[in-house]
């Protein structure tokens, strides 16, 4: 669990809910389902019109990743390189073969199967970039979705803000109406600056955080892979890869 994710988001909300308690509002007056439909629907109408499904289903399930990050064991990545080095050594990369199965991780078993059939490093390291790059570049479209979302909610707010004049405008004969159009109209525009600023574009600048980190360590990967191709020293290898622990 990302107990800084959990604590900054409380602390945001918790800061805006309550100034307005201390400048005297009271806190139900931030609660406009109007609003609130306007902008989030709005929004993701917006995402999902310049997304592709698949893109847009993955940022979605990419969420969680805010709270409860991807694995990332660098170290244990390390340990698992040097073990099949040393086996290699004494074996040869046929050694290996068993180790296959073992695997969860499907890049890290594609690698291990590359090395095992015998692949050329270069051709071995080139597969495995390909592959690296191709899942980055899908990863971080997904995670762009929330980015478009911070940029597009601002806007949406300020619509609504209008919507909400136009129905006050409309209104100023009956005085009981015009305090709901107007609380629509400034209640829109916050629920889309605090949406973007607060929930949106921290979320894309949590998840990309998260891509590269993953996508440095699959790096870390491909070059142990590759120094076993080669028949490095387990001990050189260790040496190169520790940079990646930093």
């Amino acid at each position: 669990m990302d107990i800084i994710s959990i604590a900054g988001l409380f602390l945001g909300l918790a800061a805006i809910l309550v100034g307005q308690a201390l400048e005297g509002g009271r806190l139900d007056s931030l609660l406009q389902f109007t609003a609130f439909l306007i902008v989030i629907g709005g929004t993701m109408g917006a995402v999902m019109l310049q997304s592709s499904l698949r893109v847009f289903l993955d940022g979605l399930s990419m969420v969680k990743w805010v709270f409860r990050p991807p694995s990332y064991m660098p170290q244990e990545t390390l340990s698992l390189i040097l073990s099949w080095s040393h086996l290699a050594r004494r074996g040869g990369l046929l050694a290996l073969e068993p180790m296959i199965d073992e695997q969860n991780d499907l890049f890290e078993r594609r690698g291990l199967q590359l090395l095992v059939d015998g692949a050329e490093p270069e051709v071995l390291r080139d597969t495995l970039e390909m592959e690296l790059h191709s899942h980055e570049v899908h990863r971080l479209e997904a995670a762009k979705i929330w980015l478009a979302a911070g940029g597009y909610s601002p806007t949406i707010g300020i619509l609504g803000a209008v919507l909400g004049l136009i129905h006050v405008m409309e209104n100023l004969t009956d005085p009981s109406k015009l305090g709901a159009g107007i609380a629509v109209a400034f209640v829109a525009t916050i629920y889309g600056v605090g949406s973007a600023n607060l929930i949106f574009l921290p979320i894309s600048g949590k998840l990309r955080y998260h891509v590269a980190r993953t996508m440095r360590m699959k790096e870390m990967f491909i070059e142990g892979i590759v120094a076993i191709a080669n028949g490095e020293n387990p001990r050189m290898i260790e040496a190169k890869l520790q940079g990646y622990l930093v």
